[in-house]
């Protein structure tokens, strides 16, 4: 069994690849030339981040972030919460 990564994007499970080969193959010839310049380059402390990044580029995350982003800039009321319970000045 390969491994997966696993994440939610729009309210659904979704299994992303979990190795570096099995994530090379699911690009493009384009992107994985990218991936490739990027990921031989990288420190191994910032490669798990940058191995997630990929795979959630190609899994539709983005598409789900850029509409979150979409809604908040309209002003929309998205139900987020300051991380900072003190950040209004009440405690």
């Amino acid at each position: 069994m390969d491994a997966t990564l696993k994440t939610v994007i729009d309210g659904e499970l979704v299994e992303l690849p979990g190795t570096i080969a099995a994530l090379r193959a699911s690009m493009t010839a384009d992107r994985a030339a990218a991936f490739d310049r990027e990921i031989e380059h990288l420190p191994a402390a910032e490669l798990p981040a940058a191995l997630v990044r990929w795979a959630l580029a190609g899994a539709g995350a983005d598409d789900e972030d850029e509409a979150l982003f979409e809604r908040l800039a309209r002003g929309e009321d998205i139900g987020a919460v300051d991380a900072d319970p003190g950040a209004d000045g009440r405690r």
